[in-house]
Order: C-alpha cells, then sequence, then structure tokens
C-alpha cells in the first residue's frame, strides 16, 4: 500500500540556494560513510597488535560495520521517507561522529566492535536519505545530473581513500585516529545541512518485525560462514545458524507480503532491470571488500610496507576510479548501462585474477600498481549504471528505500563476501601463506564475473538520463 503525504509541503530551493555547499555536504557525508568500510582495513595490523586482537575475531572489526551497514539501511531509507529526510540525515551523522569518537578512544575489543556496530546504523541511516536528498535539493536537469555523478564517484572512490588516509594517519599519528578523524568532518557535514531541502514526509510506520527478521537472518548467515571456517561445516552451532538464517528469511519475505508498510517493498524488484543492478552491486560488494582487505594484509605481511607505505600503495585505485566514474556518467547519458558496467566488471575481473598472480617477490612498478589500476578502471565504470539503474522510474515516495537498497546489497555482499573468502583462505593455507591470498582473489574475480553475468542477463535497460527516476 503507497504512503500518503503530509499535508505540509515541502520547500522548494530558491535559485539563490547554494547548491555548491548543498553538494559538499551530500559528497562529503557519503565519502565519510564509504570510506569507513576500508579506513581501518591498513589499521587493523597495529590494531590487532595494540588490543591483542585474535586473528579469528580481527575479521568482525570490519565485518561489524558492513553487517549494521547493510542490515539496516532499509530501516534507514523508510525512515528518511517518514519522518523527513534531511532531518534523518543529521541524526545518522550525529550517531556516526559519536560512535567514532567512541571508537577512537575505546579502551578494548569489544568496545571497539560496538562502536564500529554504532557508526554501522549512523551511517545506514545517513546514507540512503544523502542520495533522496539530491531529488529534493537540486532541480530537475543538468545540476541533478553532475549531483548523481558526484554521488556515484564518492561511493567509488571512498573505499580506496580509506586505504590511503587509514595508512596516513595510523603510521603519522596512530590508529586511533582512523576513527577521530570523522568527528570534525562530522561536525562539518551537520553544520552544512542547512543547505538541504527537506522533502514531504509520507504517513505509515516502520516495519519493526520485517527489521528483525531481516538482520537476524543476515547475521546468522554470515557467523555461520566465519564459525563453519573455524570450527567445521558439520559443527552443529554452524548448522543451527544455516537454519536459523534460512527461517529468519522466509519469515522476512513473509512479513514483506503482507506488511501495509513493508521495509523492502517487494514490488520494486518487478522491474528486471532494477533487480539486476541491485544483484549486480551484490556481487560488487563481495569482490571489492573483500579484495581491500586482502590486498591490505598482503602488502603488510608479504611484501612487508608499512602502514603508509600500504595507504600510498593505493592512489592507482584513487586516480582510476576517479577518472573512470567521471568517464562512466557520461557514458551512461550514451549507452544502455549493461554496455557500460559489463565491460567494468570484466576489466575489474581481470585485475583481480592479475593479483592472484602475485609472489613475495612482486615488483610495485611492474605487478601490483597495473593490477590496482585496471581493477580500479573496471569498477569505476560500473557505479554510475547501477546507481542510475536502482533509482530510475520510482515514485518519489520510494525514492528513499530504492537507493537504500542499492547500499544494502554493496553492503551485504561485502560482509558475505569477506566471510566466504576468508573461510576459503583459511582453509587452504591457514590465512598467512601465499596460496591463501591467491584463493581470496580468485574468489573476489569470480564475484565480479558473476555480476557480469548478472548485468548481461537482466539489465536490457535502453541509455537514460543522469536525472532519471529521481523527480
Amino acid at each position: 500500500m503507497p504512503m500518503e503525504k503530509t499535508t505540509a509541503p515541502a520547500r522548494s530551493a530558491p535559485a539563490s540556494r547554494h547548491l555548491g555547499l548543498a553538494l559538499f555536504v551530500i559528497a562529503a557525508a557519503q565519502l565519510m560513510v564509504v570510506l569507513d568500510g576500508t579506513i581501518t582495513n591498513i589499521a587493523l595490523p597495529s590494531i590487532q597488535a595494540d588490543l591483542a586482537v585474535s586473528d579469528a575475531d580481527l575479521a568482525w572489526i570490519v565485518n561489524a560495520y558492513a553487517l549494521a551497514f547493510g542490515s539496516l539501511l532499509l530501516l534507514g531509507g523508510r525512515a528518511g521517507d517518514l519522518f523527513g529526510r534531511r532531518r534523518m540525515f543529521r541524526a545518522g551523522i550525529a550517531l556516526f561522529t559519536l560512535a567514532s569518537l567512541l571508537g577512537g578512544f575505546a579502551p578494548g575489543e569489544g568496545t571497539l566492535i560496538l562502536a564500529r556496530v554504532l557508526q554501522g546504523v549512523g551511517a545506514a541511516v545517513a546514507a540512503p536519505t544523502a542520495l533522496a536528498l539530491i531529488a529534493t535539493t537540486f532541480p530537475e536537469g543538468p545540476a541533478r545530473g553532475r549531483a548523481m555523478g558526484v554521488y556515484a564517484a564518492m561511493a567509488g572512490v571512498g573505499a580506496t581513500v580509506g586505504m590511503l588516509l587509514g595508512g596516513v594517519l595510523t603510521d603519522a599519528l596512530d590508529w586511533r585516529w582512523v576513527f577521530l578523524v570523522n568527528v570534525p568532518i562530522g561536525l562539518a557535514v551537520l553544520a552544512g545541512t542547512r543547505a538541504l531541502v527537506e522533502a514531504e514526509r509520507h504517513t505509515g510506520r516502520l516495519d519493526v518485525p520485517g527489521t528483525l527478521t531481516g538482520t537476524g537472518a543476515l547475521l546468522a548467515l554470515v557467523y555461520g560462514l566465519t564459525r563453519g571456517g573455524e570450527h567445521g561445516w558439520a559443527d552443529a552451532l554452524t548448522l543451527g545458524c544455516f537454519f536459523a538464517a534460512a527461517a529468519l528469511l522466509f519469515a522476512f519475505l513473509r512479513v514483506q507480503s503482507r506488511s501495509a508498510h513493508p521495509m523492502m517493498p517487494l514490488g520494486l524488484f518487478k522491474d528486471r532491470n532494477r533487480s539486476g543492478s541491485y544483484a549486480g552491486m551484490l556481487f560488487i560488494g563481495a569482490g571489492m571488500i573483500a579484495m581491500f582487505y586482502f590486498l591490505t594484509f598482503f602488502m603488510q605481511r608479504v611484501l612487508g610496507y608499512s602502514a603508509i607505505e600500504a595507504g600510498l600503495a593505493n592512489l592507482p585505485f584513487s586516480v582510476g576510479m576517479a577518472g573512470a566514474a567521471t568517464f562512466g556518467s557520461r557514458l551512461a547519458a550514451r549507452l544502455a548501462p549493461r554496455l557500460v558496467a559489463g565491460p567494468g566488471l570484466l576489466v575489474a575481473a581481470g585485475g583481480l585474477f592479475w593479483f592472484a598472480t602475485l609472489t613475495s617477490d612482486a615488483s610495485y612498478v611492474k605487478d601490483l600498481m597495473p593490477a590496482m589500476f585496471v581493477t580500479a578502471v573496471g569498477l569505476g565504470m560500473c557505479f554510475v549504471p547501477m546507481t542510475l539503474g536502482a533509482v530510475s522510474g520510482v515514485r518519489d515516495e520510494d525514492a528513499g528505500i530504492a537507493s537504500a537498497l542499492l547500499n544494502t546489497a554493496q553492503q551485504t555482499g561485502g560482509a558475505l563476501g569477506l566471510a566466504v573468502l576468508a573461510t576459503l583462505s583459511t582453509t587452504a593455507s591457514g590465512a598467512t601463506s601465499e596460496d591463501g591470498y591467491t584463493v581470496a582473489f580468485l574468489g573476489a574475480g569470480v564475484a565480479f564475473l558473476a555480476g557480469l553475468g548478472v548485468t548481461v542477463l537482466a539489465v536490457d535497460a535502453g541509455k537514460q538520463r543522469a536525472d532519471a527516476g529521481l523527480t
């Protein structure tokens, strides 16, 4: 059942509104929440040594954020539709900033993981409302198209900027600054939110049963995958987690199909292009987040790089992804989405297979840097067409939830991909020898190829305007 609009009209943006400031606020927020998924990767060896974190628990510092972010994005998107997108955007950024402060002063592993969960909750509220605010703040036409391009670029570049910034902060200051750096940025974003325009709010209610069953299913599945690699696939608790995940998923879908105000309107999946974009982003997230995780350890443990060296080594990712995202935005206005995203995924997979050939005597200039650049260019080509496919043609009242689903797919894919590939890597070689990294990189490449297959088979839309669907 569609939600009815409230009687209070949305404020329209006057011609004199500072759209540049509004774009900066949205881009900075998107960059902050995306880079936080990888900024801790470079610092993980330092965190492990300082807080005495076991190898088995180390991945949870990454996955705690990804799980909270991915599993609550739908709730965050719907909250923005119901209670006001600018209001919820502010609430999400405020929580994210406070959680970053907690993480920066965490005395132990448990507090740090809690801070990561809270960061994920804040990001889950801020990220979908940021994209939806583009529709209410920027007028239809070139201005909105440019804003969409910048937003998509931040989604891609944020991961690589996180690696670079994490290395610089860890070596120059301390690992705690990978969290504390978010505090001044978050405060600046909050101060600039006055430039954003509030949208009309809609009646309805939050889908609490859907949130509990959907989040529970994801947590049970990821924990089962992680535990299976450590304790065996026949372990009783592992099997129990998989059973619980299946039961909760069934309950989630049943709740969504019967709810008058579902957290995830199943009707959004009737459009094959939108469903294809979501599925494609799931595989992109699975390959990309796992790639950054294992590449970090490969550079520091196998090649002997310091944290700052590993961070600086990721510059080709930033350059390649930023340039390709800009070029991909222009191509997306002239070509069908799959003709842009498909070749990009093929190139990205080739980069991962290149990584799989690296050895302990690999040269940065001849081996590592070219593989990084190739992967970055391929991934950068994917984000704009996937974003356009996710929000194209949706009703205004569903804009928040549609954009939230895209981010959900990426974060959920990342959590699942890291859990699966960490398990495979551990099984192959104890997670420290080169065989383990080879398996991990090959698996990430296969994830990109799976995304390519989905894109080619499911996404058959023609060329779209950069502002399509955000009206």
